[in-house]
Order: structure tokens, then C-alpha cells, then sequence
């Protein structure tokens, strides 16, 4: 794998702790989450697109996989990109009033785009909420051009994040049990519903897939939250479940 200075130059100490902070705000208040997440995405994203290719993202055409409302739209607009963007979920297209204007309803798994269509396609914590991920990244690489980038990233469900707003322990006793304890103790089921919107995706899984995925060679898996320094934990085989939280795999469409 290329050692990738760019993205490494950017995955500082004080980045992880601010993203670590904004945590918080990602179900009260969603603007402050997405809206600091999007700038990081847009930077990550510029920074792997240095690295694999040169140059920056003017004039290149991105695909957002799962972009909501859209928070992501004006970041990526900023840096000089064709913004497109595919949800499968109105009521989650419009839940921030913001008009994008290529914004397509549709499902991941089967993407309405033509083959070779676009130079950047990406997900951003989408994987762990549909029930065949690697579906979905074989049709992101299939709307991508030859030696465009499939960037997926994910959260991992033995990390600490991985049972999401259920809490940072119990979904290690089970996904069931923490989204019924979840329901108990709040009265209503959790937005992420363990089975049917919140699946146990591994690290070592998406790795697999990224090496063996045809027509794409695997150039960069990292943990997305973590310092540069920090990388290696990709590649020691039971840490990485539990302390990568989120992995970040980069293909090179071939």
C-alpha cells in the first residue's frame, strides 16, 4: 500500500479528540455533528485523492452512498466537486431542509447510476446499516470509472461505537439485548433497531472483501478516527475489532 503522507499529515491527535467530541451532538443537535463530519470527510477524501492520484478534486464528480439530508453537499461543492448524492429514505432526504440539487432516492444495493460514471464514490457510516455491505461496495464500484476511488468507511460493531446511541457496552452482550434494553429504559426503540437497520459488521470482513473484491485493488484500510501513528492497529487481527471503532477502506477501480 502507498504510504499515503497526505492523509497521514491530517490524522493529528487534536483531530481525533474534536471528532471524539462531537459525538455528543449527533442526535440533539445533527447540524453540529454532520456539519464538522462533512468537513472532515471532504478533507479525507481530498487528501486520498493527493495521494493516489496528485492534484486535488477541482472538476472531479463525486458520489455520496447514503447522503441524508445533505449535510455533505457544500463541503464537497467548496473543493470543486459535482456533488451527486443517493438515499433511500424521503422522510431522511428532507429532514434538514437542505435542497441538493442532484439529490436521487434510491437504494445502495442497487444503485440508479450508469456503470463508470463517476471519479469518487463514498459512504460514510452507511455499511453497518444495510444488510448486505459488500453489496453495496461491489454497485459503488460499479458506478465508479477506471482508476477512480471507492472510498467505504464503517463502524465496526465490536468497537465501542459499534450498538451506536444503545450505549458503549451492552451490544457486547448482544444486539438484541441492548436494543431491548434500549426500549425498556427509554420507552420507545432506539433510531438504529439491532436485525434490521444496525447489523454486526467486522473488521476483518471488510478487509476480505477489499482484497478480493475483482476489477479493484485495496490501496489504503485505516482506522478513521485515529492518529496517523495509530494505524497499525488494522493489522493485528483481534485488536482491530475492538479498537479501530471505524475503518476506512480506499479502492483503486482498475
Amino acid at each position: 500500500m502507498p504510504p499515503l503522507p497526505h492523509s497521514r499529515r491530517r490524522a493529528t491527535l487534536r483531530r481525533s479528540f474534536g471528532l471524539l467530541a462531537s459525538f455528543r451532538h449527533e442526535q440533539p443537535r445533527p447540524d453540529l455533528f454532520y456539519g464538522g463530519l462533512a468537513v472532515d470527510t471532504a478533507s479525507m477524501i481530498e487528501a486520498l485523492w493527493a495521494d493516489v492520484h496528485g492534484g486535488g478534486l477541482q472538476g472531479r464528480s463525486g458520489l455520496d452512498v447514503g447522503g441524508g439530508p445533505g449535510y455533505f453537499a457544500q463541503e464537497f461543492e467548496n473543493r470543486g466537486v459535482e456533488y451527486f448524492s443517493v438515499e433511500p429514505d424521503v422522510g431522511e432526504m428532507s429532514a434538514a431542509g437542505i435542497d441538493v440539487a442532484a439529490s436521487v432516492r434510491g437504494s445502495g444495493l442497487d444503485l440508479p447510476f450508469l456503470s463508470d460514471s463517476f471519479d469518487v464514490v463514498y459512504s460514510s457510516n452507511v455499511a453497518e446499516h444495510v444488510a448486505e455491505p459488500w453489496r453495496m461496495g461491489e454497485e459503488m464500484l460499479r458506478v465508479t470509472r477506471p482508476s477512480g476511488l471507492v472510498i467505504l468507511s464503517y463502524t465496526i460493531w465490536l468497537g465501542p461505537f459499534g450498538g451506536h446511541e444503545t450505549g458503549l457496552w451492552p451490544h457486547y452482550v448482544g444486539g438484541g439485548f441492548a436494543r431491548d434494553r434500549y426500549r425498556r429504559k427509554h420507552g420507545h426503540p432506539p433510531k438504529n433497531v439491532f436485525g434490521e437497520s444496525l447489523f454486526d459488521v467486522s473488521c476483518a470482513e471488510g478487509l476480505r472483501w477489499g482484497r478480493s473484491v475483482p476489477g479493484a485493488e485495496l490501496v489504503a484500510a485505516f482506522p478513521r478516527y485515529h492518529p496517523g501513528w495509530a494505524w497499525w492497529m488494522v493489522r493485528v487481527p483481534a485488536l482491530r475489532e475492538f479498537a479501530v471503532s471505524n475503518l476506512v477502506l480506499v479502492l483503486r477501480k482498475l
